[in-house]
C-alpha cells in the first residue's frame, strides 16, 4: 500500500484517537496524548506495527491520543492509511 492523499480517522472523543495520514518521502510519526509519559511509547509501536503490516514505507502520520487502548489506535492507523488509498469508501 501506499499512502496517496491526506486522509483521517478518528475523533478527539476520551478513549479515541485522531490520525492524519498524508503522502512524504519518508517515514514519520507524530504523537501527541494526553497519556504521553505511561504510553507513547506503545502508541508509536502500535503505530509502527500496523504500518508494517501494511507495507507502509513512507508518509507522514500524526496521532492526537485522548486515551485510546492500542487496538482503537491500529484501527483508527489502518483506517485512514485504506482511505488514503481510497480502498474504505464511504466510511
Amino acid at each position: 500500500m501506499v499512502i496517496k492523499q491526506k486522509a483521517m480517522a478518528g475523533t478527539m472523543e476520551s478513549s479515541d484517537c485522531l490520525v492524519y495520514v498524508e503522502p512524504a518521502a519518508d517515514l514519520q510519526v507524530e504523537v501527541s496524548s494526553v497519556v504521553m509519559v505511561q504510553f507513547g511509547a506503545a502508541i508509536k509501536k502500535a503505530t509502527l506495527d500496523t504500518l508494517a503490516e501494511l507495507g507502509i514505507k513512507q508518509g507522514f502520520i500524526k496521532i492526537q491520543d485522548r486515551g485510546a487502548l492500542d487496538c482503537v489506535v491500529k484501527a483508527r492507523v489502518e483506517t485512514a492509511v485504506r482511505r488514503s488509498e481510497k480502498e474504505v469508501q464511504n466510511a
